[in-house]
């Protein structure tokens, strides 16, 4: 096939017919000579607002295609190359028990996806339940307020990651394909295929709910084993080597435990650290959330109201990197607490983004400078945090207008802005449970991001707080072979320090698997 790179159509004439004609024209054969077209990526280019348009690449089936590329001579046009992973175990040690592995986020799932792929028959527990109870215990907290503990935004069947945007973008280098490995196991259990191309791709909760229920029923399928509500408590170690594992239901012998559990897992962080199991505390970030009408960032990023736009705000106040995270266009705030009498937000899009507002982290860096050195030491802070936030909002969602969060004053009523949450809210004071430096520097940031999205500081935008879960407070150790210093434990995904989003936890999942099967065969 022959690749074809910077084909450029107004966004008023993005059609099929459109393409085709570009595609010959830069090859200089006529349309009826072209055999497929397969779009590789598609991005805006939104640099000038009377004239969006959108840039493809493309791979193109033809006859005489050596014939044609010589003749092109352009850098825009060769031969298309390989991209496509791959990977052959080299173990040569006999497994003494089953893979075991703890979590089924994306990196538990794929984890688990590649193993079951190679005949390993993985054994995946998960302390919550599969996706479809989960959904139904997570509308029930949102509609009546009755946390499960161990079922919620953040534990279950899916990860954290179900209840979100969706978002797979990412900028991590992936020259061994194993990005292109996830987006195409994705579109196998019932992605969008425009996520294989599109250049900020996202599946939204409702499908991706749907593709890892899919993702499990072929996991099973290949000799996997799902245990559901089963819960790890405690490992069995001899002579530095793990030997089996406790859960809440039974022991369960393994030599080799992949531990993909999600930046949440506080009580199993504290197992892992009472087990000499070498971590460290690193920095993350913590702040709120911030809505505007959906069709004002449209406007200030497109120049027109009807084509979903996100945003990306980066600044440096006081020493201090301030950034926005995880924006949801046409999102829900949602209220993602995990733990009884401490509140943690998030935010989550449904596929068509069709609510009325964006809505964006905006956080502020914090190390152990802040809070301390001991491994567990940005969990207290976090903790901390969200109790404030439970306390001051009644259990709520503390919810404040910008302009009163500038004044330090409760709001009272909305403006112009309509307020869009999955689960209860109510207004409060988010000075009260910030500290003056976090506060300070997002006050700040929103009054000079105004400066790059036209009225970002609206004074009607609603601000929520806390989002204190952006990625784990926690690092857990590990060597070359992807081990902890307990032989035999695979720390593994964002939980573990390693990764940042549903796609890069997914390609650390992949790369945790490769480690597991060039030691072992099957």
């Amino acid at each position: 096939m022959i690749r074809i790179r910077n084909i450029k159509i107004n966004y008023n004439n993005d059609t099929k017919k459109q393409l085709t004609k570009k595609v010959a024209t830069k090859l200089r054969i006529k349309e009826e000579e072209i055999i497929n077209i397969k779009i590789n990526k598609k991005s805006l280019d939104a640099r000038k607002k009377d004239n969006l348009l959108y840039v493809y690449e493309v791979d193109v089936k033809t006859s005489n295609e050596e014939k044609i590329i010589k003749k092109a001579n352009s850098n825009d046009i060769f031969k298309t190359p390989v991209e496509e992973y791959s990977f052959k175990p080299k173990g040569t040690k006999q497994m003494n028990n089953r893979p075991v592995i703890v979590g089924s986020g994306p990196a538990g799932l794929f984890a688990a996806y590649l193993l079951a792929q190679y005949g390993y028959k993985p054994i995946i527990i998960e302390r919550g339940e599969k996706i479809e109870n989960r959904i139904n215990t997570v509308n029930k907290f949102w509609n009546e307020g009755i946390l499960n503990p161990e079922s919620n935004v953040q534990f279950g069947e899916g990860g954290a990651g179900t209840f979100s945007d969706g978002k797979l973008n990412t900028l991590v280098k992936d020259k061994n394909f194993r990005m292109k490995k996830v987006f195409e196991t994705f579109v196998q259990n019932g992605a969008p295929q425009e996520i294989l191309y599109i250049s900020k791709p996202h599946i939204g909760t409702d499908i991706l709910s749907t593709v890892v229920k899919n993702i499990r029923t072929n996991i099973i399928k290949m000799g996997g084993e799902f245990k559901y509500n089963c819960k790890l408590i405690d490992l069995i170690i001899e002579e530095n080597k793990l030997k089996a594992i406790k859960t809440n239901k039974e022991i369960i012998e393994t030599d080799n435990l992949i531990l993909a559990i999600g930046h949440s897992a506080r009580d199993t962080f504290e197992m892992l650290y009472n087990n000499n199991i070498n971590m460290q505390a690193k920095p993350f970030a913590v702040g709120i959330r911030i809505q505007h009408p959906q069709k004002q960032i449209n406007k200030n990023q497109y120049g027109i109201e009807n084509l979903t736009a996100d945003y990306k705000l980066t600044t440096n106040i006081n020493k201090r990197g301030v950034y926005s995270f995880c924006m949801c266009p046409g999102g829900y705030v949602v209220n993602a607490s995990s733990e009884h009498n401490r509140l943690a937000i998030n935010g989550m899009s449904y596929h068509k983004r069709d609510s009325e507002n964006a809505n964006s982290a905006l956080i502020v860096t914090v190390s152990p400078n802040d809070f301390g050195n001991h491994p567990l030491d940005g969990i207290k802070f976090q903790k901390a945090l969200e109790e404030k936030a439970y306390k001051i909002g009644d259990g709520k969602i503390p919810v404040q207008l910008f302009k009163d969060f500038c004044d330090n004053k409760t709001s009272t009523s909305y403006g112009k802005i309509n307020p869009v949450f999955k689960g209860k809210y109510q207004f409060s004071n988010l000075n009260d449970i910030l500290p003056d430096y976090i506060s300070d520097s997002l006050k700040e940031a929103i009054k000079e991001f105004d400066n790059k999205i036209k009225n970002y500081a609206n004074p009607d935008a609603i601000l929520a707080a806390i989002e204190s879960r952006t990625s784990s407070p926690v690092k857990i150790i590990r060597d070359d072979t992807f081990q902890s210093n307990i032989k035999g434990i695979y720390p593994c995904g964002e939980g573990a320090g390693y990764a940042g989003g549903i796609t890069t936890s997914a390609m650390d999942g992949i790369k945790v698997a490769e480690a597991v099967m060039n030691t072992f065969k099957n």
